[in-house]
């Protein structure tokens, strides 16, 4: 992987468009990237992480601010990458998701992040050359091409170096999570938990198959009768043992059973002989008593026979005295009838009852045929009542009618009034409208401007402030420059003795050679050791620094000063006040008067909508008002015409109909009358025919009169009961005659007596020892049958435990093999010993590093012993000092030493990383800090590491503060500090 070119606009620091060119500062393979602490150089760092993976290394992603605080709100926060990948070069645009004003009105809104990847040059095969615009994709593009992951990216690119000592200090635990990162060892992890969970579920198997094995195990205890083991002994001896007892418990319960049986049937055959003698003697005396009761009731048998006959002759004269009552009762009815039809034609008016029946005949034609006549009226009546009622609707119409005109009119008259103020009204809306917009542009201008007289106020405080501050810090620059420089001379004044106090006798002198020391050079007084003149000279630098510092600043301060002097012009403060006073009134007023365009505009058009409305709608209540007057006149002169025809038809009645009805009535009264008196005295004679036969009918039956034969008379269920009462007499006596004669009941004594309750008891006694003899049995050929059910199941259950029981302590035993337990003599887990394996890689490639960077005296020892108390081991890493030839923790090793051991450790692991993701060459590298705690002769040993590094044409970028650095690197890219934020600078 080769970065060509990066590019940053609003991105951390940097608050408008910077551009490096990797291609032009990695000319030589080493660059330097340098500036004040704050003012942006890990952000470059960043931005290259951001524009590959979409995040940023460490806890600064946390944060979630990629935005500059400086930008203007218009400039579009973006990262530009140029890069080649395994052959292909590619462009990747990258912007964050932040918070930026609105467009349009007060607030924010968000800027949602986005992504492009374009191709330069022909793309990979499966990819389309238009390039990719999904965030998804891109992220899955980037990570196949590099071969490697965010994590790892961070540390093989980009190599803090505070981390990788914290990394070769870390315990064990901090060192594990790290190296997990790097080399994805999450599917070890999964094969632990796997073992893990493995174990636990199919030792919840066993535990309850185990736990169903005792339930058996108590289920054949209790089917036996028995309490099972304490000890969980239970085997098969056990179950034989206890198939024995209940054995010899089924045979002895058998012989019982089969004793008390027989004696229980012996019981039960005596009761039977009993109870069948007890039934013959029981029907011979029910026999004899039934045979004796018969003869008992004869005479009354007698009676019944004498009254049935009796009954059967008077049937005749029964019948014909029913008829006669029957006409007796419907001459009431028809007398009844008379009575009623007279009060009816009187009620209707008629009142010569007494007439004869032509008269009246002749009287009820001709009322029908009057009524007849008026008939043919009542229908005509009809159409006069509902012409009546429409005649009366239309008179009502024809009056709304006329004030819905009236009111049309006088609405239509008003209209165009309404409609000229409304336009009046909308036309001044529209030009406070118009004049709104340059009301609103003046009054934020005049506000601005006010605003900057308040800056430029603040303004000149700040060059007052730094004017003094710069005299101060120039003072102060001068005094400890003169003090530095009169510390030098008195240090040359006094050379001679430093150096004659450095002699020792024998040793030659470092100037003349000698290794004699005569006269050796005594102190002056006032002397200046080394320690005092640095310092001095120190002190001059840091003055220096604050003196350039202050002098910035003054001038930051006097162009701001200028900047606003040169943007407010010659206008005063108090013309601007006055006139924003102006504008507010007027836009205040403009606003008001704008609102309501919308209303007006709306009203106008309502108007116009109701003006086309109600000329439509009183054209229509003219016609209709006509038509409703024309037809109420032709209605009128129908009415009138068809009145002077009812009205001698109705006569004295209110109406034809009620005339008609009154005639019918009459006629109908007259008819009844008619025929209630033909019916009485067609019934008169008759019953008197019907009286005469009925006494001749009671002398032909043999009675001396109707009275006599209506009192032997009997209803059919009397004469039915009679003839059921004999026969079952004769029947009764005939059946105890033939059970008397029957052959069983020969010998048999009545008086004999059989004491079943005796045998009833003696048999209830056997039964109940033979029923619990033979339950006794049947328990216990139950309980062995249970047994033998359940311990076959038992069996069963036993064999298929014992391949459980093998294969879960064969799981057991591996998994805390796996998990660093059991027979793991190193506890180390599967996990830690992948990762061990890893570290030892890291330290060998490291230790190539480290042993040239130390001239020979440290190499990186790698242990997987197990720590103190037990703890896992695998990832001890230490360092080897060949002065002492012990190996030492890496916490002992001194500031610069850790660096160099951190470096190595870094540049190894970049190494081991790269090779085993598979991922693409590493042509671009960035080394952060941590060179300011090297000596001389130890920053030229790791000076020279690093120009093996770029070897092959690699480049490598060193993020730096030490000075020495920047005379050594020709070719640096520096970032400037200052307030309004930082911008880059090539140095070549």
């Amino acid at each position: 992987m080769r970065l060509h070119s990066l590019e940053v606009a609003a991105f951390g620091p940097y608050p408008g468009h910077e551009a490096v060119d990797f291609d032009m500062l990695g000319a030589d393979g080493l660059f330097l990237l340098h500036g004040e602490t704050g003012a942006g150089k890990t952000t470059l760092l960043d931005a290259i992480a951001f524009a590959l993976f979409g995040r940023v290394p460490g806890v600064r992603n946390d944060a979630r601010r990629l935005r500059c605080d400086y930008a203007d709100d218009n400039t579009l926060t973006e990262v530009k990458l140029e890069l080649t990948v395994q052959g292909h070069r590619l462009l990747i645009a990258r912007s964050p998701e932040y918070e930026r004003p609105k467009r349009r009105g007060e607030g924010t809104t968000k800027q949602q992040a986005k992504v492009s990847l374009t191709w330069v040059g022909d793309p990979p095969s499966g990819f389309e050359r238009d390039g990719l615009l999904r965030i998804e994709e891109v992220a899955r593009t980037v990570e196949r091409l590099l071969g490697m992951t965010a994590e790892q990216f961070f540390q093989v690119v980009l190599l803090p170096q505070g981390e990788f000592a914290r990394f070769l200090r870390a315990e064990t635990t901090e060192r594990e999570r790290l190296l997990e990162k790097l080399f994805g060892t999450d599917r070890f992890a999964k094969v632990e938990e796997w073992f893990r969970d493995r174990r636990t579920e199919r030792g919840r198997v066993l535990e309850g198959r185990r736990a169903n094995a005792m339930r058996l195990v108590a289920r054949v205890a209790q089917a036996a009768g028995e309490e099972p083991p304490e000890d969980q002994s239970a085997d098969d001896e056990w179950l034989g043992v206890i198939a024995e007892r209940l054995g010899a418990a089924e045979s002895d319960a058998r012989e019982k059973a089969k004793l008390a049986g027989e004696t229980a049937a012996t019981a039960e055959q005596e009761l039977n002989r009993g109870r069948e003698l007890s039934v013959r003697v029981g029907r011979l005396r029910t026999a004899q008593a039934e045979l004796a009761e018969c003869d008992d009731m004869r005479p009354q048998q007698q009676e019944w026979i004498a009254e049935r006959a009796s009954a059967r002759r008077a049937v005749p004269v029964v019948v014909a005295n029913r008829a006669a009552v029957q006409v007796r009762a419907e001459l009431e009815h028809a007398e009844k009838a008379l009575s009623d039809a007279t009060d009816m034609a009187k009620r209707a008016g008629f009142h010569r009852m007494e007439a004869e029946e032509s008269l009246l005949r002749e009287e009820s034609a001709r009322l029908r045929e009057e009524a007849g006549g008026l008939a043919q009226l009542i229908e005509e009546v009809k159409h006069q009542k509902k012409a009546q009622t429409r005649l009366t609707r239309l008179i009502n119409a024809e009056w709304d009618a006329d004030v819905k005109v009236d009111d049309l009119e006088a609405e239509l008259m008003a209209l165009p009034q309404q409609l000229k103020s409304a336009h009046e009204r909308l036309a001044l809306a529209r030009e406070a409208a118009a004049r709104l917009d340059g009301l609103t542009a003046r009054r934020t201008e005049l506000a601005n401007r006010i605003a900057l007289r308040h800056k430029l106020v603040d303004a000149e405080v700040a060059v007052t402030r730094t004017e003094k501050g710069l005299l101060s810090a120039v003072d102060a620059h001068q005094q400890a420059r003169e003090r530095s420089l009169a510390f030098r001379a008195r240090r040359l004044e006094g050379m001679a003795a430093e150096l004659a106090s450095r002699l020792t006798a024998g040793e030659p002198c470092p100037v003349c050679g000698s290794a004699e020391h005569p006269d050796r050079a005594r102190a002056v007084p006032g002397a200046v050791s080394e320690a005092e003149e640095s310092a001095a000279s120190t002190a001059e630098q840091e003055a220096q620094a604050i003196r350039a510092a202050a002098e910035r600043a003054h001038q930051a301060a006097v162009l701001d000063v200028a900047g606003l002097r040169e943007r407010l012009g010659t206008t005063s403060a108090e013309d601007e006040t006055a006139e924003l006073s102006r504008v507010d009134e007027e836009a205040e007023s403009a606003a008001a008067l704008a609102a309501g365009r919308e209303p007006d505009m709306a009203r106008v058009s309502e108007l116009d909508a109701r003006t086309a409305s109600i000329s439509g709608l009183l054209s229509a209540a003219k016609q209709e008002l006509v038509s409703l007057r024309t037809e109420r006149e032709q209605l009128g002169k129908v009415v009138e015409a068809r009145a002077k025809r009812l009205d001698p038809a109705r006569g004295e009645y209110p109406d034809v109909r009620a005339r008609r009805e009154h005639l019918v009535a009459m006629a109908d009264a007259v008819t009844e009358l008619l025929h209630a008196r033909s019916e009485c005295s067609r019934l008169q004679s008759r019953l008197a025919t019907q009286e005469a036969g009925v006494q001749a009918a009671a002398m032909e039956a043999g009675f001396d009169g109707l009275d006599f034969a209506l009192d032997a008379a009997r209803d059919e269920l009397r004469l039915a009961d009679l003839d059921r009462m004999t026969s079952e007499l004769d029947n009764r006596r005939a059946a105890a005659r033939a059970v008397l004669a029957e052959p069983e009941l020969a010998g048999v004594d009545a008086d004999a007596e059989i004491d079943l309750a005796g045998l009833t008891a003696e048999l209830g006694s056997a039964r109940e020892v033979a029923e619990a003899e033979v339950a006794v049995l049947r328990e216990v050929e139950r309980r062995s049958a249970d047994v033998r059910a359940l311990a076959m199941r038992l069996r069963a259950e036993w064999t298929a435990l014992e391949p459980m029981e093998a294969e879960q302590a064969e799981l057991a035993a591996l998994t805390d093999v796996v998990n660093g337990r059991g027979q793991n003599a190193r506890r180390m887990s599967l996990r830690s010993y992948v990762l061990a394996a890893r570290l030892e890689e890291v330290a060998v490639a490291a230790t190539a590093r480290l042993s040239r960077m130390s001239q020979g005296r440290y190499s990186f020892v790698h242990s997987d012993a197990a720590g103190a108390h037990g703890t896992r081991g695998g990832l001890g890493l230490d360092v080897l000092d060949d002065y002492s030839g012990k190996v030492r923790p890496a916490k002992t090793l001194s500031g610069g030493e850790s660096f160099l051991a951190s470096l190595a450790l870094a540049l190894g692991l970049a190494d081991v990383v790269a090779a085993e993701t598979g991922g693409a060459l590493l042509d671009t590298l960035f080394v952060d800090e941590g060179f300011g705690t090297l000596d001389a002769d130890t920053l030229d040993e790791v000076m020279d590491t690093l120009d093996e590094l770029r070897a092959g044409g690699r480049v490598v970028g060193l993020v730096s503060h030490v000075e020495e650095l920047r005379q050594r690197i020709p070719v640096r890219l520096r970032v400037r500090k200052a307030r309004a934020g930082s911008r880059l600078e090539i140095v070549a």
